[in-house]
C-alpha cells in the first residue's frame, strides 16, 4: 500500500514540475496567457498529491489503533505494560 500511495505522489508532483519547466522553458513562447494557465494547474497539484499521498488505505492501520505493547488487556483503564 505504501509503495503505490509513494509512486502517486511522485507521478503527481513529476507532472507539476514538468508542467512549470514546459510552462517557462517552451509555451511562454507562444502564449504567456496558457503558461500562466499550465502553472496555475500546476499549483493545485501538490496540495492534491500530499493528500493522495496520505490517505489511508483499507489494509492501513490506523494512529489510534492499539499496537500489541499498549493494550489494556483487563480493561481498568490503565496501560498493561509492566504487568
Amino acid at each position: 500500500m505504501y509503495a503505490r500511495r509513494r509512486r502517486a505522489y511522485l507521478v503527481l508532483m513529476g507532472i507539476c514540475l514538468g508542467l512549470f519547466v514546459l510552462a517557462w522553458g517552451v509555451v511562454r513562447l507562444w502564449s504567456v496567457p496558457a503558461a500562466v494557465a499550465m502553472c496555475g494547474v500546476a499549483m493545485v497539484i501538490p496540495p492534491v498529491a500530499a493528500v493522495v499521498a496520505n490517505r489511508r488505505g483499507p489494509d492501513d492501520r490506523w494512529w489510534d489503533e492499539p499496537n500489541g505493547q499498549d493494550r489494556d488487556q483487563d480493561g481498568d483503564g490503565d496501560r498493561d505494560r509492566d504487568r
